[in-house]
């Protein structure tokens, strides 16, 4: 099922919690929705679930108009499941009563769901590896377990959109990581619509077909998790998504001149227009190469902070600090003297009449 939101403007009084956003969700698409604290991606979720309706625009599901300023169809009406961040089970029902309720309840269960109900119960929980829980309570479940009922249930009557709100939150690391493989399995399995909210960057880049960055209510950019993290259209994208460093300096073209070095010139043409009118240039920590002599940026460490496989350092250059992800191959010490280079952009030392050959 594709689902379509055009113009959605939300206002609660005085506040707009979504203005003029336009997205598409399509037919098995996954979609993660990510943003800061109060930036709209919750009141999103609630709009396409059916808890409410927009101040303009309108909501559509499979070109049916099912959300406008004078209509909503509510929750019930609509084709879809949703896992809570909170779980949500019925603490008196057991695990495969849990997955049953909705194939009695729910509007648009097939007939022969609804006769087989047994055993499309016991096909969930196989494949969310419950199987030998069924008669469990959930008060006899882990975490893990209980999100895992959670995520059967909501699929068992087979909705056209799966709607998911931080459900991953409130588990430990090792356990989110485990559940984030299943889920990706599942859609994969399922071939159901997902949009996902999460304030876990690292969650979105890892499942989604499409990220959604949000920030005061507008979308700031939508794409593939490689286009999010690669091109970011905004400085707010590149620092949000993967924590880019913005290099203060100048465009000149396709050219660009870092602040206080006359000497580097970095030539990309894969850089937002958005990027140069701020006069920055994103670039991720594992983008960086550092060495103890040559030429690039020349900076001091700060901070080093071992990771195992990899050592993160911050430094410092020209008064701004720089993130650094580099191999445990090439190791240095507070107050070292280093020099950045860029492993993808042409690095050039340069005289002042070469830099303005490209003004």
């Amino acid at each position: 099922m594709s689902t379509v939101l055009s113009n959605i403007t939300k206002e609660f009084g005085k506040t707009t919690a979504l203005s003029s956003v336009n997205l598409t969700i399509g037919d098995g698409e996954f979609v993660a929705i990510v943003g800061p604290s109060g930036c709209g991606k919750t009141t999103m979720l609630r709009l396409l679930a059916g808890f409410d309706s927009p101040t303009s625009g309108e909501v559509k599901m499979n070109n049916e108009i099912v959300a406008h300023a004078g209509k909503i169809v509510r929750p019930e009406k609509r084709n879809i499941g949703m896992v809570f961040q909170s779980f949500a089970l019925w603490p008196h029902l057991k695990v495969k009563e849990q997955v049953r309720f909705p194939l009695k309840h729910h509007r648009y269960v097939d007939n022969d769901l609804k006769r087989n109900n047994d055993q499309r119960v016991m096909e969930m929980l196989r494949l969310v590896g419950l199987e030998n829980y069924a008669e469990r309570m959930p008060n006899e479940l882990s975490g893990g377990q209980k999100q895992r009922v959670a995520i059967a249930r909501a699929l068992a009557p087979k909705p056209a959109l799966l709607l998911m709100d931080e459900p991953l939150s409130s588990l430990d690391a090792e356990l989110r990581m485990e559940l984030r493989k299943e889920i990706q399995t599942i859609h994969r399995m399922m071939k159901t619509s997902i949009v996902y909210v999460t304030h876990d960057q690292a969650e979105a880049l890892a499942m989604a077909d499409k990220i959604v960055v949000m920030k005061d209510g507008q979308v700031e950019q939508a794409g593939s998790p490689e286009e999010v993290y690669m091109r970011p259209r905004t400085p707010f994208v590149a620092t949000f998504v993967g924590k880019a460093n913005l290099i203060k300096g100048k465009w000149l073209g396709d050219a660009f001149k870092p602040a206080h070095d006359d000497q580097v010139l970095w030539i990309t043409s894969d850089v937002t227009a958005e990027m140069k009118k701020h006069d920055v240039l994103p670039v991720r920590p594992e983008q960086f190469q550092l060495m103890k002599t040559g030429s690039g940026l020349k900076g001091i460490v700060r901070n080093v902070m071992f990771q195992g496989k990899e050592i993160h350092y911050s430094i410092d250059v020209n008064g701004q600090l720089l993130n650094v992800h580099s191999s445990y191959s090439t190791k240095v010490a507070v107050g070292d003297e280093v020099v950045l280079t860029h492993t993808d952009y042409t690095i050039e030392r340069s005289t002042f009449e070469e830099v303005k050959t490209y003004s």
